[in-house]
């Protein structure tokens, strides 16, 4: 496989290696493809409790009786009272 990266990329890579921290570019590369993959495995993993947790208020949401919108904004207004005054 060829694979073309910029100068700056190259200059990145070569400054890693002189730091002694790696060996190689190969070495380099490994690591950022471990990196790509635990970041995407927790995106999924994030996205995954996102729509849970969405999935979970909606079916809160179609138990709960609906509220009127001053009723809502004097609910939220007690509470934030009720903590301030804590």
């Amino acid at each position: 496989m060829n694979i073309s990266i910029t100068a700056e990329q190259e200059k990145f890579i070569q400054f890693k290696i002189t730091t002694g921290k790696y060996q190689s570019t190969e070495e380099v590369l490994e690591i950022a493809l471990q990196l790509l993959d635990e970041y995407d495995r927790a995106e999924t993993e994030w996205s995954q409790e996102v729509k849970a947790k969405i999935e979970e208020a909606i079916a809160l949401s179609e138990k709960t009786p609906p509220l009127d919108g001053e009723t809502f904004v004097n609910e939220i207004i007690n509470r934030f009272t009720k903590a301030k005054a804590n």
